[in-house]
């Protein structure tokens, strides 16, 4: 089995004879694009041995955008809804930008990690959704590993971003109290309580709807969410995201006045309102945009004269509040959605160092009897 390299211009390139074909016509498989002598032999040595094993594929000519687009097309009926959009988005504005005009088969892992670089150096992307980034990448390779189009997954190769744990940064009773008053006043004021009180994630209370709020047991249940793309999506992306919210007296009166207001715009702006059956929404029952809620949030903290945290750390706010009153992690847990008690207590453990302090003394008495 013969194969040669040589120069080509500026670079080498490999040729391999791939013997006859069915009409006993010569066969070969050249390769360009080498920028040195090695890399050429080393490829083409590669392609030698597949050969010699029967395992050689002939590479496909389909471009990377062509085939990731395809493989969205797939992917529709084995993921759910809101992860779909997430994918779709991350292939159309920050893979096929940069790799789509690639052949398939000739991606490298050069070419991956360069571009995980470029969208870590640039801040194009949070650390979670380059490694998002990459899974997604290594997933459609190896679809198309698995279909012949390829020869190996070149991003089985590329080592997964790295995803660094953002502080948890939360408020104490009497600065909750300071915001939610300063807050009072803003057409977001409910969305701020639930919040803080709940524990909802941003996107299950911009998708709540009344129908899941019960009134009079005085509790919600979260069956919907608002994506980042202002999509209502039916369910949450895990079992535990279904569950259902005690809601204290003070907030279940607010939520029945806060019903008074929307019925009264709703009323005023007649065949114009977007009847969304939203419990949160703009005065013509349109989902809220996420981008000016978080720019009155800021606003609001900088009037408060509170320290700044983001509005994701309201969530945090709730389960640390809770933990430091004795509730059990398993509650807290449940509230907040989590599949487990570790993935509260690995999150919110290091805010409460006191808590070791007490436990200790706790044991102390029940064992010594001391006070």
């Amino acid at each position: 089995m013969a194969g040669t390299v040589k120069k080509d211009g500026a670079t080498w390139c490999y040729i391999v004879d791939l013997g006859k074909d069915a009409n006993g016509k010569r066969r070969q498989k050249k390769k360009r694009g080498f920028k040195t002598k090695k890399e050429a032999q080393i490829a083409l040595a590669e392609v030698v041995h597949e050969l010699s094993k029967g395992t050689y594929v002939t590479p496909s000519k389909i471009k990377f955008k062509d085939y990731l687009l395809q493989w969205l097309e797939d992917k529709q009926t084995k993921v759910n809804a809101a992860t779909l959009d997430t994918y779709a988005w991350l292939t159309k504005n920050h893979i096929i930008p940069a790799l789509g005009e690639v052949e398939l088969s000739n991606l490298t892992p050069m070419m991956l990690q360069q571009h995980y670089n470029h969208l870590t150096k640039n801040k194009v992307l949070c650390d979670e959704n380059i490694r998002k980034v990459h899974i997604l990448i290594k997933d459609a390779l190896k679809k198309a590993e698995r279909w012949g189009l390829v020869t190996k997954n070149v991003a089985a190769h590329v080592d997964a971003p790295k995803v660094y744990k953002k502080e948890v940064h939360v408020w104490d009773t009497n600065q909750v109290r300071t915001f939610l008053e300063v807050a009072k006043e803003s057409p977001y004021y409910m969305i701020f309580l639930l919040t803080v009180t709940t524990g909802m994630r941003k996107g299950e209370i911009l998708g709540l709807a009344w129908r899941y709020v019960n009134l009079e047991e005085g509790y919600l249940s979260i069956a919907q969410t608002l994506n980042q793309f202002g999509k209502i999506v039916p369910h949450p992306k895990t079992r535990a995201g279904f569950r259902s919210i005690d809601l204290p007296d003070e907030v279940i009166d607010a939520l029945i006045k806060h019903k008074t207001k929307i019925e009264e715009q709703k009323r005023k702006a007649g065949s114009l309102y977007h009847d969304l059956d939203l419990v949160n929404c703009t005065p013509v029952g349109k989902p809220i945009d996420r981008s000016n809620l978080s720019r009155t949030f800021k606003s609001l903290i900088k009037k408060a004269g509170l320290p700044d945290i983001r509005f994701h750390d309201l969530r945090h706010t709730h389960a640390t509040l809770l933990l430091k009153q004795n509730v059990h992690p398993k509650i807290v847990a449940e509230r907040l959605g989590h599949a487990d008690t570790r993935m509260t207590l690995d999150t919110y453990s290091h805010l409460l160092p006191s808590m070791q302090r007490e436990t200790a003394k706790a044991f102390g008495k029940l064992l010594f009897g001391t006070t």
